[in-house]
C-alpha cells in the first residue's frame, strides 16, 4: 500500500517514519509539512539521512490522491478537521492521530479543546479506533485514540465490560513522558523545570477525559464519570498509570488476574504480569505493546491497575499502524513487532 504522511515532522510522525519503513506492505511516497516545504527530511532529521531520501512538500490533496492509496494525519489538534475534508469528500482512507474525529457529541469538541469541530457528519462517520477491540474498521476514517485514552481503557476494559466494580469509584492517575506534549516548547517542558521534578496538569480538564468516557458508557452506560489526573514526569517517552477502583462483588486476587489473563489472552499487544508483579516503563519503550499488572487488597476491597505503554507508540504511530492493518486485512501485528529497547 502506497501512503502519504501529513505533519511528519512532529514526534508522531516520526515515529510513523520508524514503523513504516520496516513495514513489509508499505511505501512511503509522499511526505507533508506545514512549515518546511522543499527541504530533505533528514536535513531537520538527520537519523534519517540514507533510510528515507523524500522532499517535504506542501498539503495538496488531489496530489497526495493521485500518488497515495491512504493517507495519515500527524498533525496536532484542530488541523485535521480542516485539511482531511477534501480527502473525506472523495471517501479516501484516512488515519488521524489527532483528536479532531474522536468525540461524537455534538458541542464536546468545542468544549473540551476550546476550538470549533469537524463537520458533525465527519465526527459520526469516524471509527473510535481503539485497535485491540476490532478485527474491521466500519469506516475509511479512523480517528486513532489518545495515548492517555489507550491506557486507561485498556486497564479498566475488564473491570467496566464484566460489571464486577462500582461504577462511581474510578481514580485513574496517569503520568507522561516529556514527548507526550509535542513538539512545540512550553514552561513546563523547559529543561530546569522538568528535569528531576514531577508536574500535575489539566486538572480534571484533560482532553482525554471526554473520548474515555465515551467509550467506557459504550461498555457499560452504569458508569457516570472517572476522577482522572495527569502529570508529566521527567522521561522522554512513556505512560505510567495507575487506576483504582472498589469491587462491588466478593472477590480474590487470583480472581482479578485471572479476569485480566482471561480477558486479554487473544490480544498480542496486551501483556498481563504474572501475579504480585509490575510493569516499568523500561519494559516496553519502542514498542506497541501495553503491560499491566493488577492487585486485590482484601481489607479495603480496591482493585488496582498498573499500566505502562510507550506514548509515541501504542499511544499514537504504533496504534496507527495496528488500525492500518485492520484496514487492509492484514495480521495486526505485521510491521509492528519491534522488540522493546533495553536498557
Amino acid at each position: 500500500m502506497k501512503v502519504a504522511i501529513i505533519g511528519v515532522t512532529g514526534y508522531s510522525g516520526v515515529e510513523l517514519i520508524r514503523i513504516l519503513l520496516q513495514h513489509p506492505k508499505v511505501d512511503i511516497v509522499s511526505i507533508h509539512s506545514h512549515s518546511q516545504n522543499g527541504q530533505e527530511i533528514d536535513r531537520n532529521l538527520p537519523h534519517l539521512k540514507q533510510l528515507l531520501s523524500l522532499p517535504l512538500e506542501p498539503i495538496d490533496p488531489i496530489k497526495i490522491m493521485a500518488q497515495a492509496e491512504l493517507v495519515f494525519f500527524a498533525t496536532p489538534s484542530g488541523i485535521s478537521k480542516e485539511s482531511a475534508a477534501a480527502f473525506l469528500e472523495a471517501d479516501f482512507p484516512v488515519i488521524d492521530l489527532s483528536g479532531d474525529f474522536r468525540l461524537k457529541a455534538d458541542g464536546q469538541y468545542e468544549k473540551w479543546y476550546k476550538n470549533s469541530s469537524a463537520p458533525l457528519e465527519f465526527l459520526q462517520q469516524a471509527h473510535y479506533g481503539l485497535a485491540d477491540f476490532y478485527n474491521k474498521p466500519a469506516s475509511k476514517l479512523i480517528a486513532n485514540p489518545g495515548c492517555y485514552a489507550t491506557g486507561t481503557l485498556l486497564s479498566l476494559a475488564p473491570l467496566v465490560q464484566e460489571k464486577i466494580i462500582e461504577p462511581t469509584s474510578i481514580i485513574v492517575d496517569a503520568k507522561s513522558g516529556l514527548s507526550g506534549s509535542g513538539k512545540n516548547l512550553s514552561e513546563s517542558s523547559h529543561f530546569v523545570n522538568s528535569n528531576e521534578n514531577m508536574t500535575l496538569y489539566k486538572m480534571n480538564s484533560h482532553q482525554h477525559i471526554p473520548e474515555i468516557m465515551q467509550q467506557l458508557q459504550k461498555w457499560n452506560a452504569e458508569v457516570p464519570a472517572i476522577q482522572f489526573s495527569t502529570s508529566l514526569i521527567p522521561v522522554t517517552r512513556g505512560i505510567f498509570i495507575t487506576t483504582y477502583a472498589r469491587s462491588s462483588q466478593k472477590i480474590t486476587q487470583e480472581d482479578i488476574w485471572r479476569l485480566y489473563q482471561d480477558f486479554y489472552q487473544e490480544k498480542y499487544f496486551v501483556r498481563i504480569q504474572e501475579q504480585e508483579s509490575y510493569p516499568s516503563l523500561r519494559q516496553i519503550i519502542g514498542s506497541n505493546f501495553c503491560d499491566i499488572g493488577v492487585a486485590y487488597n482484601e481489607v479495603t476491597y480496591i482493585i488496582t491497575v498498573v499500566t505502562v505503554l510507550d506514548n509515541l507508540v501504542k499511544g499514537a504511530a504504533g496504534q496507527a499502524v495496528q488500525n492500518l492493518n485492520h484496514l487492509a486485512g492484514w495480521d495486526e501485528k505485521t510491521g509492528l513487532e519491534m522488540i522493546p529497547i533495553y536498557p
